[in-house]
């Protein structure tokens, strides 16, 4: 999975890229610091890895992980080629996601590009931007296929999907807000746009370390971002960038302390993880034994050859059938053969849909 996070210059976007993946994104306190696309790859905290990596003394214990590019500060006018824009919207079409870091605190020392803080602006500034560069994309398509809609049937259904979602676009509004017809054909061009604003996006609201505990239920700022979210079917997750930065230098007994304190129950790392996964339907199952236990992500409704073939393809074409336990049950057993006896063991077949915390072997023939 890949994460783009946007924002405009100085919301706190690289401080957080920082904490989250330790990468130490030159951090500064001026627009377009972060010129290059910063890449950090970032592992997935999951405590069943570790029980039955301990379970089993694996050799490996290898978890799931989530590549975050750090993308250059957005300005008004970035689809224009205003600022770094042009390259911000090329590498923000290479992601899954986008999470949009929004300020929501006050800090008299950190300039804002607009002199205020005001979150609604801020993010209709971004949308805007992304919604002029998906016209874009939309007419140079139009202009390609208007041309021979007259005669052929199929562009002439295409033209009239493109001019739908551009009227949309115009409108204000996001792609990912634009219910695609149930047509095959149209719901294949629809995703080959590959539109920005199509993208899922998560809104990371910043807030001073005084609102982290009641997750920024008194911030006005928050409010504002928690509503726009909602109209746009969005996630939210409530953060201090600086706090992060802070938890991103301790080890894992301190940090603990430190949330504890703090009177909180995760780091927003692990927050933005769960909105991640929730948004775009992801789960994780495992494969355990003593040479690797390892997490898989999968989309929710993956079938079982389907989620054996993300290990090799190989196992997806010769699949036969799976044993399938779940990891709860095995950790209480401490065994796949006693947790067998107890019959919590299922041998599953092509159908089988694999769920989160499944512990799988998989028997396949080439």
């Amino acid at each position: 999975m890949k994460l783009g996070i946007v924002g405009l210059p100085n919301v706190g976007k690289s401080t957080l890229f920082n904490s989250l993946t330790k990468a130490g994104a030159e951090s500064a306190n001026y627009p377009f610091c972060t010129i290059d696309p910063n890449v950090g790859i970032v592992a997935v905290p999951d405590e069943r890895l570790k029980l039955l990596g301990d379970m089993y003394q694996s050799k490996k214990v290898t978890p799931a992980v989530i590549e975050f590019v750090d993308i250059a500060g957005l300005v008004k006018g970035a689809s224009k080629g205003e600022g770094l824009g042009n390259q911000f919207l090329a590498n923000i079409r290479e992601v899954d996601a986008i999470v949009h870091v929004v300020r929501c605190f006050e800090d008299s020392n950190i300039v804002h590009v607009d002199g205020s803080i005001n979150p609604a602006r801020d993010i209709e500034t971004i949308n805007f931007e992304l919604i002029f560069s998906d016209i874009e994309i939309l007419d140079r398509r139009i202009a390609k296929v208007a041309k021979q809609a007259r005669m052929d049937k199929t562009l002439a259904k295409e033209l009239e999907l493109l001019e739908d979602v551009k009227a949309h676009l115009e409108s204000g509004k996001m792609a990912r807000t634009y219910e695609v017809p149930e047509d095959e054909d149209k719901e294949a061009w629809f995703a080959s746009y590959n539109l920005l604003t199509a993208k899922p996006t998560i809104y990371a609201a910043n807030v001073a370390e005084e609102d982290l505990a009641n997750d920024g239920a008194d911030n006005a700022n928050v409010a504002a971002v928690r509503e726009l979210a909602a109209a746009e079917n969005s996630e939210v997750f409530v953060i201090c960038a600086q706090i992060e930065q802070e938890i991103a230098e301790l080890n894992e007994d301190e940090k603990a302390m430190f949330l504890e304190d703090l009177g909180l129950k995760e780091s927003g790392l692990e927050k933005l993880i769960k909105a991640s996964y929730s948004l775009l339907g992801l789960i994780s199952y495992l494969t355990a034994g003593e040479d690797e236990t390892r997490a898989w992500t999968i989309k929710k409704g993956t079938k079982a050859p389907q989620a054996a073939g993300k290990i090799h393809s190989d196992f997806e074409r010769g699949f036969i059938k799976a044993e399938v336990v779940n990891y709860k049950d095995l950790l209480e057993y401490k065994s796949l053969s006693a947790a067998k006896e107890k019959g919590l063991v299922g041998t599953e077949g092509k159908e089988y849909v694999v769920k989160d915390g499944d512990v799988m072997l998989f028997r396949f023939n080439v």
